[in-house]
């Protein structure tokens, strides 16, 4: 299949869609080469995911009087992430909920969670089994669970039970870069079906199976030499957003 053109002529190459290990290595590549630290990764990710869930759900369109959001955060670098998107979107008017059952001892995760403290976001001691109690009390929930760094298979409590109940709610989902349960080259037709998919730096081959309303490409910061070294092909993003969608 040959690949479109611009009006130009000039051919578009396909955009690129990373395995586990290509993900991994740029993610080396931008700490150790580039010198970004993981703090400023993970608040580029959280401040582009919450512009996303901005552009699906502007606080006029939500169906709910009160602009409710659950961030269900999980232990490791997702989860992280989800804590600074709640935050943002703490700052954009919205009224997040954060629900953080393994709380990492990690100093640099528990920061973020101090600012969400700081911002009087309230965060859920459990997470209600009886779906209809998510359903009426919130307008969206983010799926910050599990990353790329994580194992479907070795997927434990509280993680199993959480993602059970999120396969039966009836409200939007936003999954932050893997939808929590899919093998990042796979997928997983067993897993959660998210609405909105948040791809952040560039998509992973999962995404290729992703059949929700919105897929975004988050996190307009990646070097031009590494976007060329792992051959990205990555849009244009319009004017200056961080956010474009694919």
């Amino acid at each position: 299949m040959s690949c479109p053109a611009t009006q130009s002529g000039e051919q578009i190459e396909p955009l690129r869609y990373l395995s586990r290990l290509e993900a991994e290595a740029i993610e080396k590549e931008l700490l150790e080469d580039y010198k970004f630290g993981r703090q400023q990764l993970i608040e580029i990710w959280g401040h582009a995911s919450a512009m996303a869930v901005t552009k699906v759900f502007p606080l006029p369109s939500l169906p709910r009087k009160q602009p409710t959001v659950l961030v269900v955060c999980g232990p490791h670098q997702n989860g992280a992430i989800g804590l600074v998107c709640a935050r943002h979107l703490r700052v954009f008017e919205y009224e997040p909920t954060i629900f953080y059952p393994k709380r990492s001892p990690n100093s640099l995760y528990r920061d973020f969670t101090t600012q969400c403290e700081k911002m009087d976001i309230p965060f859920l001691s459990y997470l209600p089994t009886e779906v209809q109690l998510i359903n009426d009390a919130y307008n969206v929930v983010i799926d910050a669970i599990l990353g790329v760094d994580a194992e479907p298979g070795e997927v434990k409590e509280p993680y199993t039970s959480i993602l059970a109940t999120l396969k039966q709610i009836q409200i939007p989902i936003v999954s932050l870069d893997v939808p929590s349960g899919w093998d990042v080259e796979m997928g997983n037709s067993e897993g959660i079906s998210p609405d909105v998919l948040v791809s952040l730096a560039a998509p992973k081959q999962c995404a290729t199976r992703f059949l929700g309303r919105h897929h975004f490409l988050a996190g307009r910061f990646l070097p031009y030499d590494v976007q060329k070294k792992f051959e990205l092909n990555l849009p244009e993003y319009p004017g200056t957003e961080c956010v474009v969608s694919l």
